[in-house]
């Protein structure tokens, strides 16, 4: 009997307790001079002095409720990592966990850790794993754009270095994380207290689970964090990482001058980057000739709207170390526009609350105006905290070569009020020089939003000069003038009820080409948006989204149109500028529909239906989109990806079809390990287009000017029909974050016809290895 009992008393835990559901959220952190091996398994002795953070409550889809399954956290530190174990409970048969590759983990349980190492309350690093202790990870900076609630998305493209294993139990999973510091950036003081939020997603029934009890409707996420009190005597080492990178590539493509002769160019080169932690709140960071091949391209994505650009995200690596630290309003610093690189430096860190963030870059000279010049890029971002959630900033970015400069500069900064109102705003000018002429522009943007738990609004007035250029950064939609404002009201639904939680709203826009704002001419857009979200039991989730629009000739988009005029006597004639008018009235509706993880399944479907404005006439047309996927895991380690988008577009005048595209994909991947899988990508895109008209006026043929000859081309505006097939195929080996071993191949294909995939010819492919290790000192 002694024995059983002297056990119980080894077994048992020692550390303090801290309820997030009471309020009991300032955790002093328990230091402990131990090393433990990282398998999931939490029966080292440290373990058992470590704090116990428990009393999880609901955050999703409402806040404040007891959650239904209970969750404790383990965490302590030792003098060179931050430790964390996770002991969750689960109905047997309900986690949903696979040996995902890493990011991958949108459809499986898991848990988030914020930890605010600056403890400044509106950023972050996020470390989260699957219950199998697959990784996913990235940043949260939050820039105040919610106002239904809820928390900002997580950036994923940043990879940090840490350890974490899980297995499942017959209770639910235990997970076991260990952060080293090396990792890190965090703030000089000893000791020192850092933010803390722990989300659990428990995908069978859609619930999130937090541990501080935190409102969907604060202004602020991370402001809600809570604390690790009294961090000291915190041992980084020499923090210096090298990464050398070596790329082989073989493209392939038709000789032009006989096609049946295929040949191959052949590339090798050598890069690297650098890290190095200058003190534990400031890294530099350098590369060399870069490699910035991906393994995997951009999404596709809908053009619904040609004003308006593309926004791709960053996904190379030297850019993502301290991403969140270069984050601006409007996206005045966007790192795409440095293409090729021969070499960059950056310096990232926070000094006595301001947070420092510059870059020098060297673009290659391939991207320059003359083919031979290498553009010069330099950026400066500077943020400091106001307290509780608000901050001001400052940004200027550089980009220079001969013949053009651009400078832009601005100010910015958010309050958060008592009530749940943020206050946001922005000002900001550019100025640009091209071949000795110079223009100044401005841009400016107010925001006011209140994120309430019934009732919520935000109104919005922005504006972009006509001559604003962001050198170094990304314009949605520039030469505009946008005046919104838009309420929501959410109500809930009883504990266990079909419907859970449902958000409705109203957006009113009206929008102006910036020189008629400036002389008081009329708007050019007027926009009435109606917008729906419900959230069922069991994770299942519908929006809805209905426009009603009158959008006015917009004569920027068709400076290169003109028509082919046919008069009496076999006269020809070219009307130039295009003469387009008149108020294209838009009306539809849109619906999309996810599911959660039913058995190996989940599934979105979006689609939309409606009129919408034709913008290769410039007239109305009946739109149909659809966009839509399909995740299939039948075990840990395979999964089948299928998505299908489908864009068409007919002339409401007698419903010709204007033109449509079918892009179905489909991605199997195999899991072998955590560190190596193998892909195989099969994507079609069959475009097809109608020879563009005057329609609805005068139904003349169009033609579009080609600066090549200076003349206008009625062949560039024939209906075109393009079919192909591309396939890729990538064996990836990655064990860490930086040393990384890529073997892929991809090919394109030309079909003879829409999925006729009969006399398909090869139209280009290529070969690629990229071999990378990181070398930590």
């Amino acid at each position: 009997m002694l024995v059983v009992l002297a056990a119980a008393l080894v077994a048992a835990d020692t550390g303090s307790t801290y309820e997030g559901a009471s309020g009991n959220t300032r955790v002093a952190l328990p230091r402990l001079e131990a090393a433990v091996t990282v398998d999931g398994i939490l029966d080292d002795a440290a373990w058992r002095n470590a704090a116990r953070l428990t009393g999880f409550s609901q955050y999703a889809p409402v806040d404040g409720r007891r959650a239904e399954l209970e969750t404790e956290v383990l965490v302590w530190y030792s003098p060179v990592a931050l430790h964390f174990g996770v002991r969750a409970k689960a109905p047997p048969g309900s986690v949903r966990a696979t040996l995902a590759n890493r990011d991958r983990l949108t459809s499986e349980d898991r848990i988030e850790f914020y930890l605010g190492t600056y403890n400044d309350g509106h950023q972050a690093l996020v470390f989260s794993v699957n219950p199998l202790g697959v990784q996913q990870d990235g940043t949260l900076a939050e820039q105040g754009r919610q106002n239904t609630g809820g928390r900002e998305a997580t950036d994923l493209s940043p990879d940090f270095v840490y350890e974490s294993r899980g297995r499942l139990t017959d209770y639910g999973f235990e997970v076991e994380i260990r952060i080293p510091f090396k990792t890190l950036r965090y703030q000089s003081a000893d000791p020192q207290h850092w933010g803390l939020h722990i989300v659990r997603r428990v995908e069978s029934t859609g619930h999130e689970y937090s541990w501080v009890p935190a409102r969907r409707a604060s202004p602020t996420f991370l402001g809600q964090s809570g604390t690790l009190l009294g961090l000291t005597n915190l041992r980084r080492g020499l923090v210096m990482d090298l990464n050398p990178v070596v790329t082989a590539r073989a493209a392939g493509a038709p000789e032009p001058s006989n096609p049946a002769d295929w040949r191959y160019a052949r590339t090798a080169e050598l890069g690297g980057n650098l890290r190095w932690g200058l003190t534990p709140n400031l890294t530099f960071n350098s590369t060399f000739n870069p490699d910035f091949s991906q393994v995997e391209a951009d999404a596709s994505q809908i053009v619904t709207d040609p004003r308006r650009a593309l926004f791709f995200a960053e996904k190379r690596p030297f850019f993502l170390e301290g991403i969140e630290q270069f984050s601006t309003p409007n996206q005045l610093i966007y790192s795409r526009r440095i293409a090729a690189p021969a070499a960059a430096a950056k310096l990232t860190g926070k000094v006595s609350g301001t947070t420092v963030a510059t870059m020098l870059a060297l673009d290659g000279s391939e991207v320059s105006r003359s083919g031979d010049d290498h553009p010069f890029f330099a950026i400066a971002r500077v943020q400091r905290d106001l307290g509780g959630g608000s901050r001001a900033g400052l940004v200027f970015t550089n980009r220079s070569e001969p013949g053009f400069s651009n400078q832009v500069g601005g100010v910015d900064t958010r309050v958060v009020l008592p009530g749940g109102l943020a206050l946001s705003a922005q000002v900001a000018g550019s100025r640009t020089e091209r071949d000795g002429q110079s223009e100044l522009a401005p841009l400016w943007e107010l925001d006011a939003r209140r994120a309430g738990r019934h009732f919520g609004f935000n109104a919005t007035f922005e504006g972009v000069g006509d001559a604003f250029v962001a050198g170094a950064g990304f314009i949605s939609q520039p030469d505009a003038v946008t005046l919104g404002a838009s309420p929501s009201w959410t109500v809930y639904g009883r504990a266990g009820a079909l419907i859970a939680r449902a958000t409705g709203s109203v957006r009113v826009n009206g929008r102006w080409i910036y020189d008629d704002f400036v002389a008081g001419r009329d708007l050019l857009d007027q926009q009435l948006f109606l917008t729906g979200n419900i959230e069922f039991r069991g994770g299942w989730s519908l929006n809805l989204f209905s426009w009603f629009e009158r959008f006015g000739y917009d004569h920027r988009l068709y400076g290169a149109y003109a028509l082919e005029r046919h008069l009496p006597g076999g006269v020809v004639d070219t009307i130039a500028p295009y003469p387009g008018s008149g108020t294209v009235p838009n009306r539809g509706i849109d619906a999309k529909l996810q599911t959660p993880s039913v058995g190996p399944f989940n599934a979105n479907l979006n689609v939309t239906y409606g009129n919408d404005v034709n913008y290769d006439e410039w007239s109305p047309a009946t739109i149909l989109f659809v966009n839509s996927s399909l995740q299939f895991k039948p075990t840990t380690q395979f999964r089948v990806d299928g998505t299908y988008i489908l864009t068409s577009y007919r002339r409401k005048t007698d419903g010709s079809l204007v033109s449509i595209s079918h892009i179905p994909r489909v991605k199997v991947e195999y899991q072998v390990t955590r560190a190596i899988f193998l892909r195989l990508v099969g994507e079609y895109r069959s475009l097809h287009r109608d020879s563009l008209r005057d329609d609805g006026r005068t139904n003349d043929p169009i033609l579009i000017f080609d600066p090549g000859d200076g003349q206008y081309q009625r062949s560039l505006a024939l209906a075109q029909a393009i079919d192909g097939l591309r396939g890729d195929f990538l064996f990836s080996y990655q064990p860490t974050p930086g040393t990384v071993f890529f073997a892929g191949y991809g090919g394109s294909f030309r079909d003879d016809g829409r999925f006729r995939f009969a006399n398909l010819s090869r139209t280009a492919d290529g070969f690629f290895i990229k071999a990378s290790y990181l070398i930590r000192l």
